[in-house]
C-alpha cells in the first residue's frame, strides 16, 4: 500500500459554468471514456461520474507524478489549455476525496441540497465501472461506502422531505388539503413552463385527468396530449371548475381571469367538495377574496416562495446534521485506509519475529545435549515469548492514531529501522 492514493478530479456546476461543461470529452456514455481512461499510466482502480452538473473522475493510483495532469487532460481534451482549464478543476487527494465523494452521495453538494437523483446517477455510474472490471477492493469498499452514507443520512435526517422548489411547495400543500392526490383532476389555465412543471409533479404524485384551457387551442392540445389529457378553451373554463379538484392558473392575463363571484355559486353545484386554487401568474390571475369561500384555497407566487423559503431554512438545519454524518463516517474509513497501509508492515514484522525466533533455537538446541524433550520444549516457549514482548510495543504503535498520522512516511522509517522489504 505504500504510495498508494486516492484522487479525485472534476469539475461541477460551483465551480465552471455551462459553457465549459459543455466541452468536456465525455458526451458518449460510459463505455468509450472509462476504456481511455484505464490506458493512463499509474492508475489501479478508476471510477467516473457524468451528469448535467458535474464530471468526476476517482482513481487509486501508486507513484506517478504526472497522473494528475493526465486526467485533467483527459477531461478537458483540447477543448481548454491547462491555464484555462485550471481555473475550473478541482482535485482532491486521499482523506479530501473520500470527504468530498460522500457529499456528493449525500446530495450535499448538489444545486438542491437534499434532491435524491444524484444517489441514483452514482449507482449508475458504478455498474458500469464494475462491468467494465474498472474498480477494485480500495474503490469498490469506498463506494459502497459512500452508497450506505447517503442511506444513513436519509434516515436520521429530514434532509429530503421538505419541498424547495415553487412546483413541490404546491404539491407540498395540496397534500395538506387533500391527504392524498390520488385520483385528483388537474386544471391547468394557460400553458406555461411553469404550469407544465407543477402538472407534471402533480400527475407525478397520482392525480389523473389533466384538462388544459389556453387561449391558443394548439398549444393546448400540445400540453394536454403530453398528460394524457384533453384541451379546452378558455370560454369552457367554468364547466370545467365544477369537475376539478385543483387548479393551476400561469396565463399573460393583464387583469384578474377569474373572481370571487364566479367562483361562489360553482361550490353548490360542487357541494363543497374542496378546490385548490395555485395562482403562479405574475400578475395575478385569481382574485384573492376567492380564500374568503368555504373549502376553496388559494396559493400565490408569494405564498409558494414563503414556504420554499421556510423549507429551505428547515433543510439547511438538516444539513449541518447530515455534514455530521459525513464527517464521521470520512474520517471511519480513513482509518480503514490507515490500517491496509500498516497491516502488510505489522504481518511482516511478525514473520521476522518468528524467523529469528526459529534461526537461534537451531544454532542454540543441538548444543543443549541433555535437554528433556519437556525442558526443550520450555526454551522454545520462552524464545517465542520474547520475541512476542519485544515486538508488542512496536506493533501497537503501528495501530496507534499517532502512526495514523503521515503513516506513509512513518511505516517506510518503520521497515528501515526493522530491516524489513520495501513493499
Amino acid at each position: 500500500m505504500a504510495g498508494e492514493m486516492i484522487l479525485l478530479l472534476g469539475v461541477n456546476h460551483k465551480s465552471t459554468p455551462l459553457e465549459v461543461r459543455e466541452k468536456l470529452a465525455l458526451n458518449s456514455g460510459y463505455e468509450e471514456p472509462l476504456q481511455a481512461l484505464g490506458k493512463i499510466e499509474g492508475i489501479r482502480e478508476y471510477y467516473l461520474l457524468s451528469t448535467c452538473n458535474r464530471v468526476e473522475i476517482l482513481v487509486s493510483v501508486r507513484g506517478n507524478a504526472q497522473v494528475e495532469e493526465d486526467l485533467a487532460r483527459f477531461l478537458f481534451g483540447d477543448a481548454l489549455t491547462p491555464e484555462q482549464y485550471g481555473k475550473y478543476l478541482y482535485c482532491h487527494r486521499n482523506a479530501e476525496a473520500i470527504h468530498h465523494l460522500f457529499m456528493v452521495a449525500a446530495s450535499l453538494d448538489s444545486m438542491i441540497v437534499g434532491e435524491a437523483q444524484i444517489l441514483g446517477q452514482l449507482k449508475e455510474a458504478y455498474r458500469w465501472a464494475g462491468e467494465k472490471k474498472c474498480t477494485g477492493p480500495i474503490l469498490n469498499k469506498l463506494l459502497h461506502k459512500a452508497f450506505s452514507v447517503a442511506k444513513r443520512v436519509r434516515s436520521e435526517t429530514c434532509i429530503g422531505s421538505s419541498a424547495v422548489s415553487i412546483s413541490y411547495a404546491a404539491i407540498e400543500l395540496a397534500k395538506k388539503i387533500f391527504g392524498s392526490l390520488e385520483n385528483k383532476r388537474v386544471l391547468l389555465i394557460g400553458a406555461g413552463e411553469m404550469a407544465e412543471l407543477a402538472a407534471e409533479h402533480l400527475v407525478g404524485n397520482g392525480a389523473k385527468d389533466v384538462v388544459v384551457a389556453n387561449r391558443t387551442l394548439e398549444r393546448a392540445l400540445d400540453l394536454a396530449k403530453r398528460f394524457n389529457g384533453h384541451a379546452v378553451g378558455l370560454d369552457e373554463l367554468f364547466e370545467q371548475l365544477e369537475q376539478v379538484d385543483i387548479i393551476v392558473s400561469s396565463t399573460g392575463a393583464p387583469n384578474v381571469i377569474l373572481h370571487k363571484d364566479d367562483v361562489k355559486p360553482l361550490m353548490r353545484n360542487r357541494r363543497n367538495k374542496p378546490l385548490f386554487f395555485i395562482d403562479i401568474a405574475v400578475p395575478r390571475d385569481l382574485d384573492p377574496a376567492l380564500n374568503d369561500l368555504d373549502n376553496v384555497y388559494l396559493y400565490d407566487i408569494d405564498d409558494l416562495n414563503n414556504v420554499v423559503e421556510l423549507n429551505k431554512a428547515e433543510r439547511d438545519k438538516e444539513a449541518i446534521k447530515a455534514s455530521r454524518i459525513v464527517d464521521e463516517e470520512a474520517l471511519k474509513f480513513k482509518d480503514w485506509l490507515a490500517g491496509l497501509e500498516v497491516t502488510p508492515t505489522i504481518v511482516a514484522l511478525r514473520e521476522k519475529g518468528d524467523q529469528v525466533c526459529r534461526m537461534e533455537l537451531e544454532r542454540t538446541l543441538p548444543r543443549l545435549q541433555n535437554l528433556s524433550a519437556k525442558e526443550r520444549k520450555s526454551v522454545e516457549k520462552m524464545a517465542a515469548a520474547i520475541v512476542s514482548r519485544l515486538l508488542h510495543d512496536p506493533v501497537v504503535y503501528l495501530k496507534s492514531d499517532s502512526c495514523k498520522d503521515q503513516s506513509e512516511m512513518k511505516v517506510d522509517l518503520f521497515r528501515s529501522a526493522f530491516g524489513l522489504e520495501k513493499k
